[in-house]
């Protein structure tokens, strides 16, 4: 099917039905994450984090935190 197809299906669906096929979408991707290829800067940025954060150089912000402050931001 092309593109131009699915998208006409797609159209013809209901939000809720939308919705599902969006998740079953994400669920296929990650199913297959490991197979994503990095690029060669993306490696050597990852092994330079790793590093840093093995040495104790980065600071960690858990997630709730780092939420508000984007919230706090863009009130």
């Amino acid at each position: 099917m092309r593109p131009d197809e699915i998208k006409q299906e797609i159209s013809k669906l209901n939000l809720a039905q939308k919705l599902l096929l969006i998740e079953d979408i994400w669920d296929s991707i990650a199913q297959g994450n490991s197979e994503l290829p990095l690029s060669e800067w993306q490696k050597r940025e990852l092994d330079k984090r790793y590093k840093e954060y093995k040495a104790g150089e980065q600071i960690l912000h858990d997630w709730q935190s780092v939420h508000e402050e984007i919230r706090n931001k863009y009130k």
